[in-house]
């Protein structure tokens, strides 16, 4: 028996697919009808193979990672089917990937148009799918039924088990073509077991990152609850499982457990027309907003109408109850104040999801803003009610809110009036370049003045600019927007970018689509680094979503020997370099900061575009980067405390 026929031989006990479960709001009316006839067809797979980009986006890293999605988005639409309790995802050493379910199995049949099962059907033919219709699955998160063919067509070999009906059943694919398929006997499991091998020959990469699968199947755990996912990479030998039996609750909870909270979740959910809507959320005594929208388990992170219905019943159920309860005399609340310390999570499960755009991030169902308004204006209401206490202090953590953003206001016309009354718009530490071409032009953020010296004397004055900062910016976790604008040092930073801060950020006012952040290589360097990044992540992310923010990686020692000089980043290349030269006679200088570089050293080993090292800065799980930066910039020691001792031994380069 091979390996791949083991997976499926001992998959986790299967769900009779007739019990209600917390996961499947809309089983009253689910049918267990799926046989081949359910398979719609709508076409062939070269074109998948020639334009790869065309259906999962692009051949590179999040390309890959789609492949995954693509494959474990049918499992989880078993179970928000109702029919699939388990789903077991494995990395194997080879960097395969295999998805194993139990929930009811891709149809086996002879297709009726076909001619052939409707399982190779399903992996060979775009747009082949259960999906089309209402009655095999009421939701579904793959909307576009090219899901599995797709991964078909751009793997090297791609295998396939299915348990249904008291038989198993396999079928190989090699580089989209099917071979045999067979019947492996009898069974009393149920399932679905695809195993894949990347076809490297199309795609850039197919390195698997355990982190980036963790992250979205936790994901799918909180809002599905009740089900069970996990995830083994046998390549570093570790696993995980994700299980929450309180969905969504748990989510905020899990976001907010950092972030001190002064109240349960707060909890609604309601069916209305088929949609079916979820919504948690929990205020924190922090100054920023978490709010995650998800339309049938897609993660809509440019909102939509889900989230537009909430903000607005929000801002008009606390005005109301501020005006009925009369807390603060003439006070008036805007959809920011309202929404300051606040996590939300708001799910919402609808047989036709409008999505704009092809990357489905922005929800277009306009019916679903007036549910939402609805039930958040009711459940909201009948809480504030009932936790007159919780309110109160809700209501005046706003109130403060609104009276920080009228000072933030002011602040920032202020700033203004003195950019236009100095002469000119840019402030007088910027050395500026001459280049006019955002995409061509990058700014150096530079610690101190004796490395900004030196840094305006090494740079190339066409592109590179150079803005040093003098000591450590303000920690904008603990801070309102109008504390951040009487910080000289911010003010300074937003006016050099050039496209503002917070609700008034645009991207496309950004003057530099390089913004590298230069510090000395210790502890104090670190430090002002990481005061940057909360900056840009709280208040100007965008900027990190682009790929606009880097980290300069100067070199920590000089290694000479004669006329030889070597420039090396870590201890452990210190020592390569070392064996490399011989050991002997050799002058080895440790930088303690960028200060102690001349500019045409400075330049030759950090600015130098042919020459340097930068770490572009990624979101690749917002959820998990929110609460890093909660924890080490926040209030809370014990937190901070226990994250340095758990990863204190991953410090590679610490000076004492």
């Amino acid at each position: 028996m091979t390996e791949d026929q083991q997976q499926v031989e001992e998959p986790k006990a299967p769900s009779t697919g007739q019990e209600a479960t917390a996961s499947n709001p809309n089983n009253k009316t689910k049918s267990a009808n799926y046989e081949a006839d359910s398979i719609t067809v709508l076409g062939g797979l070269d074109a998948v193979r020639k334009r790869p980009g065309m259906y999962i986006g692009g051949t590179g890293v999040a390309g890959l990672h789609h492949l995954a999605w693509e494959v474990i988005d049918n499992a989880v639409d078993e179970a928000m089917a109702g029919h699939c309790k388990n789903i077991n995802i494995k990395i194997y050493s080879d960097n395969s990937l295999s998805v194993q379910d139990d929930g009811r199995g891709i149809p086996v049949g002879i297709h009726p148009k076909f001619g052939i099962p409707a399982l190779t059907v399903v992996l060979t033919k775009l747009h082949a799918g259960g999906k089309f219709d209402h009655d095999t699955y009421k939701v579904s998160g793959g909307l576009h039924g090219v899901g599995i063919s797709v991964v078909n067509a751009l793997s090297k070999k791609l295998y396939v088990e299915v348990a249904r009906d008291g038989k198993k059943y396999a079928q190989e694919f090699n580089y989209g073509k099917p071979g045999e398929f067979r019947e492996l006997g009898n069974t009393d499991k149920r399932g679905t077991f695809v195993r894949f091998w990347v076809d490297t020959t199309i795609m850039e990469t197919d390195d698997f990152q355990y982190d980036i699968l963790a992250s979205r199947l936790r994901e799918f755990a909180f809002l599905n609850k009740g089900l069970r996912l996990t995830l083994e990479d046998e390549r570093a030998g570790k696993s995980v499982e994700f299980y929450y039996e309180g969905g969504i609750i748990s989510f905020v909870e899990h976001i907010n457990k950092a972030k001190n909270p002064f109240h349960a979740p707060i909890y609604f959910e309601k069916e209305k027309d088929s949609i079916h809507l979820e919504i948690a959320m929990q205020y924190n005594e922090g100054y920023q907003e978490n709010i995650f929208c998800f339309a049938n388990n897609i993660n809509t992170i440019d909102g939509g109408t889900h989230l537009a219905g909430f903000k607005a019943a929000l801002t008009k159920t606390f005005n109301r109850y501020l005006e009925q309860n009369k807390i603060e005399k003439d006070a008036k609340l805007s959809s920011d104040d309202v929404r300051e310390g606040l996590t939300a999570v708001i799910s919402v499960r609808l047989p036709d999801p409008q999505f704009e755009g092809q990357t489905k991030t922005k929800l277009g169902n306009s019916e679903v803003k007036g549910i939402v308004e609805s039930l958040v204006n009711t459940g909201l209401s009948t809480f504030l009610e009932e936790n007159p206490q919780v309110a109160k202090q809700i209501i005046l953590k706003s109130v403060q809110a609104s009276k920080a953003r009228e000072a933030a206001k002011r602040a920032r016309e202020l700033t203004r009036r003195k950019s236009v009354l100095s002469g000119g718009s840019l402030p007088g530490k910027l050395a500026d370049c001459s280049e006019k071409d955002p995409a061509k032009a990058e700014l150096y953020i530079v610690e101190g003045d004796s490395a900004g010296g030196s840094a305006k004397q090494g740079r190339n004055r066409k592109f590179q600019a150079i803005l040093p900062l003098r000591g450590k910016i303000l920690n904008v976790e603990k801070a309102r927007l109008d504390k951040i604008f009487q910080n000289n040092e911010i003010s300074t930073l937003i006016t050099a970018i050039g496209c503002g801060i917070g609700n008034e950020f645009d991207i496309a006012k950004s003057r530099y689509h390089k913004i590298i952040i230069m510090t000395d290589a210790d502890v104090d360097g670190s430090h002002i680094a990481t005061l940057l990044l909360t900056l840009f992540f709280r208040y100007m992310r965008p900027l990190v979503e682009a790929g606009y923010v880097y980290i300069a990686m100067p070199p920590l020692y000089q290694i000479r020997k004669g006329k030889k000089v070597r420039y090396v980043h870590s201890d452990a290349e210190k020592e390569k370099v070392i064996e490399e030269l011989g050991g002997e006679g050799l002058n080895i200088q440790r930088y303690k900061g960028l200060g102690e570089m001349n500019p045409k050293q400075l330049w030759e080993t950090t600015m130098d575009p042919e020459n340097r090292y930068l770490k572009k800065i990624t979101i690749e799980d917002a959820v998990k980067a929110d609460h890093i930066f909660t924890v080490l910039m926040g209030d809370e020691v014990a937190p901070r405390r226990e994250f340095i001792m758990k990863h204190a031994k991953e410090v590679v380069n610490l000076d004492i």
